[in-house]
């Protein structure tokens, strides 16, 4: 009770802060002295929150700066060929039985405990379908992708759409922008 009660004193104090901030900002807008300060934080704040769309030079694995597009797509390739290919290591003496014949079938409730396990807001995938999609479908959207699954595992192939993805980096404002890592 303690903790919820010097909770909500601190947060009036810090409204009553940003507000007295604000009303400084506020009263300044009319003196040409006080307009160029609030230009400049105002430029600053939409710098900070710009996104990084493009870059025309980018470190590649030696640490060397390149410049041109194609030792870009070159370094991006090599940087998304050497991650996708590490080894992870793993204890050698796991054992499993291996089966022979015929694929069992997925049931229903692995479907539904798969989708639970999706975390929420990810981008979808190439055919635009999201987690959020499916599962607010309830039933019919599960029993399709059960129906799907089933005949993939029946036929034994992969349909051709699943064996493609496209990776878009996106710097998140950690580290070095122009480290392919970032």
């Amino acid at each position: 009770m303690e903790y919820k009660k010097c909770r909500q004193s601190a947060k009036r104090v810090i409204s009553s802060a940003k507000e007295k901030k604000h009303r400084e900002c506020a009263s300044g807008l009319n003196d040409p002295e006080h307009q160029n300060a609030i230009f400049r934080m105002a430029n600053q704040m939409v710098k900070e929150r710009q996104d990084i769309t493009g870059s025309n030079c980018l470190k590649g694995a030696s640490g060397k700066v390149i410049v041109d597009e194609i030792g870009i797509k070159g370094a991006w390739k090599e940087y998304v060929e050497k991650l996708m290919n590490e080894e992870n290591e793993w204890d050698h003496g796991i054992s499993t039985e291996v089966k022979e014949g015929s694929a069992d079938c997925i049931r229903i409730c692995e479907v539904v405990a798969a989708l639970k396990k999706m975390k929420r807001h990810k981008a979808p995938d190439l055919s635009g379908l999201s987690a959020e999609m499916i599962q607010a479908t309830e039933g019919i959207g599960t029993q399709w992708l059960l129906d799907l699954c089933n005949g993939i595992v029946k036929e034994g192939c992969i349909p051709e759409d699943w064996k493609s993805s496209v990776i878009l980096p996106i710097y998140k404002g950690k580290s070095d922008p122009v480290e392919c890592g970032s």
